[in-house]
């Protein structure tokens, strides 16, 4: 079967090995229900707590922090819609640059009498400090800037930014969907900086899809989205994925043991890469500010970026053209908009996100294909001119 050299590590990652045979009883004769009183629900209950403490270790937070979801955007809209109920409407401001699975949740909050503000960025996707300012002055309740960005790489200050939040009397969350597995996330520092709330994911760290979480101060009050039995703290009730949450906590504990070789390893294979693109007059989005080290956005001038994704998978390359779960839009980059690139060159935007499978040979490879079909696709438009 054919199988295109993998680049597309911030959409999801494979399974790690590890991770799978830690899931398995769980998939099979460890079949109980958590909630159950008996020894197979005993036992599923003991896998959910273990799971509990792997996360919470990985980030430097209290199992009790944790609660289990079934995605990074029901987390997400778990804390926005969740703290909204328990607010009087005011102002949900998010950035610019944020994923859908914030900005829609803050977007539907208008219907209740919320008013939905946009931090601006500047031309490296950082937030840009004095529209910030203007925002928490309003002054803003619900405050929501993502750790690290799923298309550009490019970190934010978060402590700053929450400090700031705290002062001006706002609920400050992150998306670090993108970050944990990648950088190092302390959330008891976050949180005495002013973060109330974190969102994670298993699928973005070799582990598998199904399973989240929203790391939550407990002096926050939320409303739940779902109702029912209870569990989670009765935040989120529903019978656990017991083996999703088992998968999690192993892919937890194996990237922080990981984490510092794979961060090194990964940023060396993004310079090459982007070594590479500067012979080619790419452009490189957010190069000019602190990005995760396995994330590379990029344009050519000329060149529609979705053409390319469907040419280099051909070649034996996927890569993404933007975020993958906003992939149906044909629009140009949001994030990209909102750092002012001009629409005709975030429409040629592709994004490289390397994992712990590839290798130098892998840059090598693509760069040599990007540039063939590069070439082709310039002739095929000479020719029809």
């Amino acid at each position: 079967m054919f199988a295109p050299a993998y680049l597309d590590h911030n959409a999801t990652t494979p399974l790690d090995p590890g991770v799978l045979e830690a899931m398995l009883p769980y998939l099979k004769e460890r079949h109980g229900n958590p909630s159950s009183r008996h020894e197979y629900g005993r036992a599923a209950r003991a896998a959910v707590d273990a799971a509990r403490e792997q996360v919470a270790a990985a980030l430097g937070a209290h199992p009790s922090e944790v609660i289990f979801t079934g995605s990074g955007s029901e987390a997400n809209n778990l804390f926005i819609k969740g703290a909204a109920a328990c607010l009087e409407p005011g102002v949900v401001a998010v950035s610019a640059v944020e994923h859908p699975c914030v900005r829609e949740p803050a977007r539907d909050l208008q219907r209740l009498g919320w008013q939905t503000q946009e931090i601006a960025v500047d031309a490296q996707g950082r937030i840009d400090a004095a529209g910030y300012a203007a925002v928490l002055a309003q002054p803003a309740r619900i405050v929501s800037v993502m750790l690290a960005n799923n298309e550009t790489g490019v970190l934010q200050d978060v402590p700053a930014l929450a400090r700031q939040a705290r002062d001006a009397g706002a609920w400050f969350h992150s998306d670090a969907v993108q970050a944990l597995g990648k950088v190092a996330i302390d959330f008891r520092v976050l949180n005495a900086a002013g973060v109330n709330a974190l969102t994670v994911s298993a699928h973005k760290l070799y582990g598998p899809k199904g399973a989240a979480a929203l790391l939550l101060d407990k002096r926050v009050e939320l409303k739940a989205l779902i109702s029912g039995g209870g569990q989670e703290r009765n935040l989120r009730s529903g019978t656990e994925n017991v083996a999703a949450i088992v998968g999690f906590g192993a892919a937890c504990e194996l990237a922080v043991a990981r984490l510092e070789a794979d961060a090194a390893r990964l940023e060396d294979l993004r310079c090459q890469l982007e070594s590479g693109l500067a012979a080619t007059g790419a452009t490189v989005f957010g190069a000019g500010a602190p990005r995760l080290p396995n994330t590379s956005f990029f344009a050519l001038a000329g060149i529609d970026g979705e053409t390319l994704v469907a040419q280099l998978d051909r070649a034996g390359y996927a890569i993404a053209s933007g975020s993958a779960c906003s992939s149906v839009s044909p629009e140009p980059s949001h994030a990209l908009l909102a750092m002012g690139v001009e629409p005709a060159l975030a429409k040629g935007a592709l994004r490289v996100s390397f994992g712990r499978g590839n290798s130098a040979e892998d840059v090598a490879g693509f760069l040599r294909a990007l540039a063939a079909t590069v070439d082709r696709l310039k002739n095929m438009a000479a020719l029809a001119a």
